[in-house]
């Protein structure tokens, strides 16, 4: 029986929150929920714009962090924080296209022009020529930023980044290992080293979560790795008592539900506790297709033949290919 995982992205480079200048005193004291608030009162404030773009940017919302950073470069061209932050937001949103990815480069390249000595810049360049699987070049600037600063922390994540797309694990963990030497709250490159040997099946990842956990103590996917690592290697009690500990700091995280739910099931056959754990799932994510198709083994189990099919039929209507429920739902009838 397959166990269903998240997936969980490791940024190349640290989000930076950019300065603002003559409005950076406003921002502190009024909070950060009242930047957009600020922007309207000055809307035409470079330094505003580069800093509510980079807030934006942090929080993974790249759509107002691109149309922030795109006005900014707009009112100022040669302002190298707008065009520094223009081109992170092209290079890292995820719909990103090979065009804003040659865009972003020649944006860097101008930085590096006028600020050789930027390893920011750098290391975003690097990365550029990391999306093109250009790893000759990109290690050229990688190592360009370590001559300007050994201790660069980013610089060693991209370089073990590198490394993990080149299928050199070893020098990966490496890597990632020096950057948490450089920066020992840099909780991502501990969650990318528990990854890498979960893969290899070696527990020692759970360490590696355990340590990214207590930086991050409030991080979902962070607290989801840690707990099913604990699942993973057989380690149920505990994984449960993780998973609840999730739904104390948010009852909306469905796959703690499910995880519960399949523990429950699979590993102790405590069915009826299990089909609570699935509707919880189900409740804040109805499209959730194998919660349905567990849910309908569950009923299985209790000899509810309706229930049951109705559960894989919910299964198969919001993913008609999954056969696993078509052929119980088959089997069943």
């Amino acid at each position: 029986m397959k166990i269903w995982t998240i997936t969980i992205t490791i940024s190349l480079l640290g989000m930076l929150l950019y300065s603002c200048g003559g409005e950076q005193e406003a921002i502190s004291k009024k909070g950060t929920q009242n930047i957009d608030s600020l922007l309207m009162k000055y809307p035409d404030s470079i330094p505003l714009l580069v800093r509510h773009g980079g807030y934006y940017f942090k929080k993974y919302n790249f759509n107002k962090a691109l149309s922030s950073a795109a006005k900014a470069f707009r009112l100022d061209s040669t302002n190298i924080a707008a065009r520094m932050l223009y081109a992170d937001v092209l290079n890292n949103r995820p719909s990103r296209t090979i065009e804003e990815v040659v865009t972003a480069q020649r944006h860097f390249g101008y930085i590096i022009e006028k600020q050789p000595k930027n390893k920011r810049a750098l290391v975003s360049m690097a990365s550029t020529f990391s999306l093109m699987q250009d790893f000759d070049q990109s290690f050229k600037y990688i190592n360009e930023a370590l001559r300007i600063d050994p201790k660069y922390r980013d610089a060693y994540i991209l370089k073990g980044t590198n490394y993990l797309q080149m299928n050199k694990i070893s020098l990966a963990k490496s890597s990632y290992e020096t950057a948490v030497q450089q920066d020992p709250k840099f909780y991502e490159a501990y969650v990318a080293l528990g990854n890498l040997y979960q893969k290899e099946d070696n527990p020692i990842c759970m360490e590696y979560y355990t340590t990214a956990s207590s930086i991050a103590p409030k991080d979902m996917n962070v607290l989801y790795l840690e707990a099913y690592a604990l699942q993973y290697f057989g380690k149920s009690e505990e994984a449960l008592q993780k998973y609840r500990e999730m739904y104390k700091i948010d009852d909306s995280f469905s796959m703690a539900q499910f995880q519960q739910g399949f523990i429950k099931q699979f590993y102790q056959t405590d069915i009826d506790s299990a089909i609570i754990f699935y509707d919880r799932a189900l409740l804040q994510e109805p499209t959730f297709v194998e919660a349905w198709h567990n849910l309908g083994l569950c009923y299985e189990d209790k000899k509810d033949k309706s229930q049951a099919l109705q559960a894989y039929s919910k299964a198969l209507k919001y993913n008609p290919e999954f056969q696993k429920s078509r052929d119980a739902a088959n089997k069943l009838r």
